[in-house]
């Protein structure tokens, strides 16, 4: 098998079992928020993987349901920061040089920012929840993509045949559109796959910082910051299980990423 086969499985085995996380976690939304005081504080065991919190519910219907939440807020969010990116990206280096200032300007105000300061401030001000995490994480990733488009454009544009194209007359939205959109499709899709771990970590921070998703959502950084104060008391479980879980989701989704850059990469093809 060659480097680009191994890539290639690599990058499905990694798609597989976030899709299945994901399926999962879905299914066992209600499972995950069932109380039974009579298996409370039951430590991992071949009956609960995960053990059972103060409550009694399973920690592992917990983490798969939480860790979904997390997904679909980070496919969601990093879709809608992607997509900006790419639209602002491309009209900053097609639109002159007065759309490209403004742009460049906003791209270097919000980057400024303290990242994880300006996601509370949206989150909080859009009534935090689903909604207000969603757009806040949506509004505070797309400067490095569009940055990364931008730079990609202004080299295309002093490449020889989008001059002969403006030579020809065509107008700059259809040069754009005909000869550059198609060009930065890959680079899009490998920015949005790599945008999705900085979104659930994100995510998972302000929830956890109690600045996101509501107490009674069975959400991933609802269940690390609850676990906090029983962890002096010897449940490690109920912290290191779902954490475990959390870092191996973020770090499935990087190495999705690098995989599918590696494939898209025309240099690699004789690999």
């Amino acid at each position: 098998m060659n480097q680009r086969k191994k890539t290639l499985v690599i990058f499905v085995g990694a798609v597989l079992f976030l899709v299945v996380v994901t399926v999962a976690g879905v299914f066992c939304y209600d499972a995950a928020r069932v109380t039974d005081f009579s298996r409370k504080n039951l430590s991992p065991c071949g009956q609960y993987l995960f053990g059972t919190d103060w409550m009694g519910r399973d920690m592992l219907t917990r983490t798969l349901t939480g860790l979904s939440m997390s997904i679909l807020i980070g496919m969601c969010a990093a879709s809608i920061s992607a997509i900006i990116a790419f639209v602002l990206g491309v009209m900053a280096a097609v639109l002159g040089n007065k759309v490209d200032s403004v742009i460049s300007f906003l791209i270097d105000m919000i980057m400024g920012i303290p990242h994880i300061l300006l996601l509370i401030l949206i989150s909080y001000a859009l009534g935090k929840g689903f909604k207000g995490v969603m757009l806040g994480v949506a509004l505070t990733h797309w400067p490095s993509l569009a940055r990364v488009i931008r730079g990609e454009v202004l080299q295309l544009k002093n490449s020889q045949y989008i001059q002969v194209a403006y030579r020809l007359g065509h107008s700059k939205m259809k040069v754009a559109m005909k000869h550059m959109v198609p060009h930065l499709l890959p680079q899009f899709i490998v920015g949005l796959i790599l945008t999705f771990p900085h979104a659930i970590l994100h995510e998972a921070s302000i929830t956890f910082l109690g600045f996101g998703l509501s107490a009674e959502q069975p959400a991933i950084g609802i269940i690390l910051s609850e676990s906090m104060k029983y962890l002096i008391t010897g449940k490690w479980w109920l912290a290191v299980l779902p954490g475990i879980m959390l870092v191996l989701t973020v770090v499935l989704f990087d190495v999705a990423g690098g995989s599918l850059r590696k494939i898209l990469d025309p240099s690699s093809a004789h690999n």
